[in-house]
């Protein structure tokens, strides 16, 4: 198929999305998609040394939701949120992953934007939860296999947010 094909059903589907806002910030993600996110060291820093962020969701009407959430951060720079999933933040990443989380600390406050991705089945679920568990309470993580059940028994999922930006207030 060929480039300006592509364009023309890209701008046709763009066209026909309902919330037209949503539609080009999308539009500009998915351009962007080619350059990979690359934490600011100083960034980096700052996330490491916080463990509790309020994370923001949209609802269905499109109205946001926040939620007080503690993570953690993988290898890959990806935030780890252990929710559960009956709650109004799973819910509403599962139907729409762009979030965002504000990582406070008194007036300054870290803000990342980027793409959720629900986590539910087994081994990865407990073994991302072990290590929120580990950053919320400075233990080391869990063996994963003993805490299997406690997740099923609290409904307990992981939101894997990459992030696509970040933004340091002060």
């Amino acid at each position: 198929m060929e480039l300006a094909a592509v364009c023309a059903s890209f701008s046709e589907m763009i066209a026909s999305f309902r919330y037209w806002p949503l539609a080009a910030a999308w539009a500009k993600l998915l351009a962007w998609g080619a350059m990979a996110f690359v934490w600011d060291s100083e960034h980096r820093s700052f996330l490491d040394e916080h463990v509790w962020a309020i994370l923001a969701t949209g609802r269905r009407d499109g109205s946001p939701q926040q939620s007080m959430v503690g993570y953690a951060v993988d290898d890959e720079g990806c935030l780890l949120v252990s929710v559960k999933s009956y709650t109004a933040k799973w819910k509403n990443a599962c139907r729409q992953p762009v979030v965002s989380l504000a990582v406070p600390d008194g007036r300054s406050h870290l803000v990342i934007y980027g793409q959720a991705e629900t986590i539910s089945n087994e081994p990865l679920r407990s073994v991302l939860t072990a290590q929120v568990f580990a950053a919320l309470s400075g233990a080391p993580a869990p063996e994963p296999s003993t805490i299997v059940e406690m997740l099923d028994d609290q409904q307990r999922t992981v939101l894997r947010v990459t992030p696509e930006k970040a933004i340091f207030h002060t």
